[in-house]
């Protein structure tokens, strides 16, 4: 399995050494140059870690100044995902926490709208996978999403359990590059209060989403619907 790139290795270091206090809120971090020495890796690595902690609201950085931990970082609870967060939901949790149940894995041709979505054409094939995502055995997400056949040939049952976005970054080696996300709030449907523990009439936030490679080729189309107490989005904005 191919490794995850150095800079998700030192975000993954850095973010454990916020969480558990070593360094504490208001607190400045050591600089890119001394950070760049401990992992025994470039500015450039080290850079693009941080801006990723930065965009998960951990860390900010002032011009001349250096880079900080947040002042608050008790509003970053776990059921909080990034606005911008593109690696999937298992990668947001420690291992073993986020399972799946399938519900729904089917390969049918796009309808007008999808083709436009995925940018396919009418007689290319995608997959259509409905997945509850349950989060320490709790219902947590609803995720409705097609994908390219195409892209993914040997997609099955046996990676729909787990994470698809490591499948398809560590097996079909596919370089994942970014999203747009449309969010907002609906009234629970029967989806929804059969499989998230809604009751009718509750709020659900839904997040629909297009994802694509790194060369721009669209690679899944979803919606990801989460009961109202279950999760929220954040972003931050510094200026």
């Amino acid at each position: 399995m191919q490794q995850s790139p150095k800079y998700e290795l030192i975000a993954n270091e850095l973010r454990k050494r916020i969480t558990t206090g070593k360094y504490q809120p208001n607190e400045l971090i050591p600089d890119q140059v001394a950070l760049a020495e401990e992992f025994g890796v470039s500015r450039m690595t080290i850079k693009k870690a941080i801006d990723g902690l930065a965009m998960e609201g951990l860390l900010y950085t002032r011009r001349g100044d250096g880079t900080y931990v947040m002042g608050d970082i008790s509003l970053k609870i776990e059921q909080n995902s990034p606005a911008e967060e593109h690696l999937g939901l298992t990668a947001s949790f420690e291992e073993g926490r986020v399972t799946s149940k399938i519900i729904q894995f089917d390969i049918r041709f796009p309808s007008e709208s999808l083709q436009k979505h995925l940018k396919l054409e009418k007689n290319e094939p995608i997959f259509e996978i409905l997945r509850l995502r349950l989060l320490d055995g709790r219902p947590y997400v609803l995720e409705h999403t097609y994908m390219p056949q195409k892209l993914m040939p040997g997609l099955d049952e046996a990676v729909l359990m787990n994470s698809i976005y490591a499948y398809l970054k560590n097996t079909v080696n596919l370089k994942l590059s970014g999203a747009y996300r449309r969010i907002h709030a609906l009234f629970a449907d029967e989806l929804d209060v059969k499989y998230l523990e809604c009751k009718e009439g509750d709020p659900v936030l839904e997040v629909e989403q297009v994802s694509w490679l790194d060369d721009g080729t669209p690679f899944e189309y979803s919606f990801s619907r989460n009961k109202y107490d279950a999760r929220s989005y954040n972003v931050l904005d510094i200026g």
